[in-house]
């Protein structure tokens, strides 16, 4: 019984070696990815994607990657949209020191 619960478990969540940055601990969420294609962003939601608790730094293993990749080849449209605010930074000023 042990064994199923076991497996079971490996299937929900992956393990993740510490993040190679800072080191910390890294933990699998369900996260937004943006994805930029053909001059659009995309947003794929509930992306399983280990998450370094200490850092942030995002990690996506390649079978999640080549899920993306299949799901926007293969769908036609998104479900739903979003309206996105894009901003430009002005040029930063050069430190006098």
């Amino acid at each position: 019984m042990a064994g199923a619960v076991e497996e079971r478990e490996r299937q929900v969540s992956w393990h993740y070696a510490d993040c190679r940055y800072c080191g910390g601990n890294v933990k699998e969420s369900k996260v937004p990815r943006d994805v930029w294609r053909n001059g659009r962003l995309l947003v794929i939601e509930d992306v399983p994607t280990g998450v370094c608790c200490q850092c942030g730094e995002k990690y996506v293993r390649p079978e999640v990657a080549k899920a993306i990749d299949h799901l926007l080849e293969t769908t036609q449209s998104a479900p739903r949209t979003i309206k996105v605010d894009v901003y430009a930074l002005p040029e930063l000023e050069k430190d006098a020191a």
